[in-house]
């Protein structure tokens, strides 16, 4: 549409493209209700708090409604699903944009990985930004599947759906200036870069922040996210599947802090999508937790919209990008109407958008493996283990008496010690490290998965040898994806073909094989709600305190392999 079409149709002088006609107008800034109706021409708002003609009216009487949700930092892989079937989940919902950092492709695929997700987001019914991925590998004590430097990432910046720098996770490499990660900085230095920095805290911080970092999702206490605050980080309030932060930050949510605060969801799966929600449910839980209506809201939105540079969205007002959620009420967020840039957000719209093949095809490289490949070999009884704090990608870093046998220090399920071993599955090394963690329950069987932030490796727990070589080897057969198994039997399975990531299946069928994969893991004994990704982020060495790799176990406080 021309900008002369935009202001005739605003005065009401033709027809608006669109109307949505009886509803009431949030405003996020004055926190007013505005009545009358709501004009668009194309995928602009023209019109607000006054009667207007419409091509086409949809009547919304009774109704509230707020601007679109920004999910502001994301992996869309952890949800399972191509960016497709991510949209088709969420876009309902009322997240009308997402700001993903698509790093878990990129550390199997590389830049060919990143340029799949830059060519969906130009087809999907939400807006798909991307944070180009700032830490490929995220350090130097993993196994990629490739590695991205400055050069690379400067070749894909001024494609129109970029943003900037994603989350910077090396934060040792970036106060202690490791010349690669000062070539990704000076690269960027004054576009956005976003952060991620657990635990850091004084000077530290104060050096993080100035190498030009902006916001930043990782706090766990009020008392973290507030220094961060003080110090002019924009907060992220992170509730993803595992990663569960929303009730430790919710009393710092305010009024007065809400414009420098957001929503994000980090990693969230379908199961969690599907029985509770997105940053729907993130609204409505805060609200129910007592935080300001108005504040939340504009957390999900206004402030999102501010803080990473998208200045034609966030509030419903002329001249803004048509995102708008229509809501019978406001405490309960759910959406009876979602629009996405002016285009209704329903089977029809998802139905003509033009599909693009998927990359990262047969990815998984692993080697054959025995149970003899899983043992722990050691003379010494004093052993480190990862020990699981539920609802937390932080791990304790603790030490157990395991007495060898044989040479081979052994599971102990009636100690909850289990056998952790991470094999490198891009072909390039063949590399095995095993070790121990706490936290899981198993007592019987194994559970596998090729989910394994960020590097993205072959990851695997359990107490029984032969069960966790036949787990392992069957991630290489399906390509990739979760394994159950038991008394030397595949229990339950789901093939994410795409990088070993993502599922070509809908939704609502990988929902259905996530319910009985939980269901067969449980079975095993295992206690905690979401294990494949509590799985996951125990190979992620950039996460306090221990970790695992294929190079060991990992010390992430001394940042050293151990």
């Amino acid at each position: 549409m021309t900008l002369e079409t935009r202001i005739r149709q605003a005065r009401g002088e033709i027809p608006a493209d669109l109307v949505l006609r009886g509803g009431q107008v949030l405003c996020l800034v004055t926190g007013d209700m505005i009545s009358g109706d709501v004009a668009i021409c194309g995928d602009t708002i023209v019109g607000i708090g006054a009667a207007y003609d419409g091509a086409e009216v949809i009547d919304v009487s009774g109704q509230i409604l707020v601007p679109g949700f920004i999910d502001t930092h994301l992996h869309i892989e952890s949800s399972l699903v191509t960016p497709f079937e991510f949209d088709r989940m969420v876009a309902p919902r009322g997240v009308t944009t997402a700001i993903c950092d698509p790093h878990e492709i990129a550390n199997v695929a590389g830049s060919r990985g990143i340029q799949y997700f830059l060519d969906a987001a130009t087809r999907t019914v939400m807006d798909i930004r991307v944070n180009l991925s700032s830490c490929v590998p995220s350090t130097h004590m993993e196994t990629a599947g490739a590695a991205l430097d400055a050069r690379a990432l400067l070749a894909l910046r001024d494609h129109p759906q970029i943003i900037g720098l994603a989350e910077f996770m090396n934060f040792p490499g970036v106060i202690h200036r490791d010349p690669g990660c000062m070539a990704k900085l000076h690269a960027f230095q004054g576009g956005h870069i976003d952060g991620h920095a657990p635990l850091l805290s004084g000077r530290d911080l104060n050096a993080y922040i100035s190498a030009g970092i902006r916001t930043e999702h990782e706090s766990t206490t009020s008392d973290e996210a507030r220094e961060k605050l003080q110090k002019g980080l924009r907060c992220l309030i992170r509730e993803g599947s595992v990663s569960k932060d929303m009730v430790a930050l919710a009393p710092l949510l305010t009024p007065l802090s809400a414009p420098y605060m957001c929503l994000c969801t980090d990693d969230r799966n379908p199961l969690d999508i599907s029985e509770h929600g997105h940053l729907d449910h993130m609204i409505r839980s805060l609200i129910a937790l007592g935080c300001d209506r108005l504040a939340v809201y504009r957390a999900a939105a206004l402030s999102a919209a501010e803080a990473f540079g998208l200045k034609d969205r966030g509030q419903i007002a002329p001249g803004k990008r048509a995102d708008i959620v229509v809501l019978p009420d406001l405490d309960e967020c759910r959406a009876s109407l979602v629009l996405c840039g002016g285009q209704v957000a329903n089977d029809a719209s998802f139905a003509a958008r033009r599909l693009i093949d998927p990359v990262a095809r047969n990815s998984v490289r692993a080697p054959a493996l025995g149970p003899q490949d899983f043992r722990c070999p050691s003379n010494i009884p004093d052993t480190p283990v990862i020990g699981i704090i539920e609802g937390k990608i932080l791990t304790r870093h603790l030490r157990e008496d395991i007495a060898p046998e044989d040479g081979d220090k052994r599971p102990d399920p009636a100690r909850d010690l289990a056998r952790v071993a991470v094999i490198e599955r891009h072909g390039r090394n063949g590399n095995i490290a095993t070790g121990f963690v706490r936290g899981f329950g198993l007592q019987r069987g194994a559970i596998a998965a090729t989910v394994a932030h960020d590097h993205h490796n072959i990851v695997a727990v359990g107490v029984d040898y032969a069960d966790l070589a036949l787990a392992a080897n069957r991630l290489s057969q399906i390509e990739g994806g979760f394994v159950v198994a038991e008394g030397g039997e595949i229990r339950a399975e789901l093939a994410l073909p795409v990088a070993g990531l993502m599922s070509l299946d809908p939704f609502e069928q990988v929902h259905e094989r996530l319910v009985k994969l939980r269901a067969a893991a449980r079975a095993l004994g295992v206690t905690l709600e979401e294990p494949f990704l509590q799985l996951a982020f125990i190979a992620l060495p950039v996460i306090p305190h221990l970790k695992i790799t294929d190079h060991g176990m990992i010390d992430v406080d001394r940042f050293e392999v151990i």
